[in-house]
């Protein structure tokens, strides 16, 4: 089995796809100044989308989310983006944690596994 890397980097790459499953690295907002978390919600869901589609896969394929939270007060907040995100018909399986994150301008924090559908 071959291993492919998608947008390789020094540290890591920002998803690796092994057989029929995608991992994608945890997802940050690329500009974070002066956002929220709605919005560093929606960048990250677009970037996410973005590497999905990249991969061989889509949102309707995600078997696993998990979302960190630098405050778990902002709950809602990040809720109002993911539930308009979501493939209604196709929920993955979710956890939201409260998480010490990076860097202080970061909100939200995004890692998900995906089954691939083409090769």
């Amino acid at each position: 089995m071959t291993i492919e890397r998608i947008e390789p980097g020094q540290r890591m790459a920002q998803a690796v796809v092994h057989s029929d499953t995608v991992y994608l690295a945890g997802q940050v907002a690329a500009d974070t100044v002066g956002t929220g978390v709605t919005a560093q919600t929606q960048a990250i869901l677009g970037q996410i989308e973005r590497l999905l589609v990249a991969a061989g896969s889509g949102k309707e394929h995600i078997l696993m989310a998990t979302i960190y939270l630098a405050d778990i007060a902002t709950f809602s907040e990040m809720n109002a983006a993911w539930d308009a995100w979501v493939s209604k018909d196709n929920p993955p399986g979710r956890a939201t944690v409260e998480a010490k994150l990076c860097g202080s301008a970061f909100l939200v924090e995004i890692v998900v596994v995906a089954a691939r559908i083409e090769r």
